[in-house]
């Protein structure tokens, strides 16, 4: 049985609660749920701006939305008590490496006191069977090594972001020992992958969102690190693994709880600049202007992931290479400038994305 029967089979019907759904990936993550058939209940701030993914969906009349804070942990605790939900996807953070540099308060209160209390909210619940929480292959501490990091690597960070995501996992990790190793009845993961890219995300400080509003505007796209290396994957590759880790923790608790990462090919493994100059060759115009900054704050220059554990235990792995997801992020784009429905988009590429080697 292919990801696309095992999925739509578990997920019709299915109550689930999916904090940061405003977001990138939570967008995309309770669209694709809804679309399933599941009871979709958001937690999140308010989307930021009018052309988030979210907002284009029209997310908000076809789910259950909620605009709260995780940091509000008794407003967490009504809501979880409220609906009941079988299953959590945690997806809520403060997702920038840049962005931590300037607020690094904030990050670690939304990244770690955040998940903290979504943590407890699980632990009081008497619903929540699969529980799966979202960090970022970021949270391994970065040797600059050119092999994959595993699992049970060791765990930390040079950026505030970084280390936000260590700790949470860290926090995350307390948690099974102290409390949920001695329930049964739930199954709870941590998830970590790489970088996400596809349609839909206006994020600042991202690349594929600056190149697409660089070109848009007929400038050159600026790059400071060009020959950094990142596992760039469209984002519907990670959450097709967190989706299919929430059945298997559903079904059996013990065998699949702990972390799993999440990452692409090892071919997809490729430079700031080869990224830009394949959006630039897919966009059909637009140049690269590189512009190092000798005050800059670090930046890791090469990262990426160990799958096996993915592969061999979950029968998971990825579905588009580098050359595919770049042109079906760019694509989504550029038919969305030119009026084409993102809701149609958004659907077309999961879609074909259940089509593509999965059934």
């Amino acid at each position: 049985m292919g990801i696309n029967s095992v999925l739509a089979d578990f997920y019709k019907g299915k109550t689930v609660l999916v904090t940061g759904h405003t977001g990138f990936k939570g967008s995309w993550m309770a669209y694709w749920l809804n679309e399933m058939g599941a009871k979709v209940i958001g937690y999140a701030l308010p989307p930021e701006n009018e052309d988030d993914h979210f907002n284009l969906l029209q997310l908000n009349k076809k789910i259950f939305h909620i605009e709260a804070n995780i940091l509000d942990g008794d407003k967490l605790k009504e809501v979880f008590e409220t609906y009941q939900p079988e299953i959590v996807f945690h997806l809520a953070a403060q997702a920038l490496v840049r962005f931590s540099y300037d607020n690094p308060k904030l990050t670690f209160d939304t990244n770690v006191a955040g998940s903290v209390n979504v943590l407890e909210a699980v632990r009081v619940s008497k619903s929540v069977k699969s529980f799966v929480y979202v960090t970022s292959d970021k949270a391994y501490k970065n040797k600059e090594w050119n092999w994959g990091y595993r699992e049970n690597d060791e765990l930390g960070g040079h950026d505030p972001y970084s280390a936000s995501k260590a700790a949470a996992e860290i926090v995350f990790s307390s948690y099974i020992d102290s409390f949920f190793s001695k329930n049964p009845n739930i199954g709870v993961g941590t998830v970590r992958a790489g970088n996400v890219i596809g349609g839909g995300d206006w994020a600042l400080d991202r690349i594929i969102p600056d190149c697409i509003r660089a070109l848009s505007d007929n400038k050159p796209i600026v790059i400071r690190n060009p020959h950094a290396t990142r596992p760039w994957q469209h984002v519907l590759e990670p959450l097709s693994g967190y989706l299919l880790l929430g059945v298997r923790l559903y079904e059996n608790p013990d065998k699949y709880s702990g972390a799993w990462n999440f990452g692409p090919e090892i071919k997809s493994i490729k430079t700031v600049k080869e990224l830009s100059q394949k959006v630039i060759s897919v966009f059909g115009s637009g140049n690269i202007d590189v512009q190092h900054d000798e005050k800059a704050n670090h930046e890791a220059s090469i990262l990426h992931l160990n799958c096996d554990k993915s592969n061999t235990q979950l029968n998971w792995y990825p579905t588009w290479n580098f050359e595919e997801t770049i042109e079906r992020t760019v694509n989504w784009y550029i038919d969305h400038l030119e009026g084409k429905d993102p809701i149609v988009l958004t659907l077309e590429d999961i879609k074909t994305f259940l089509n593509t080697g999965n059934d």
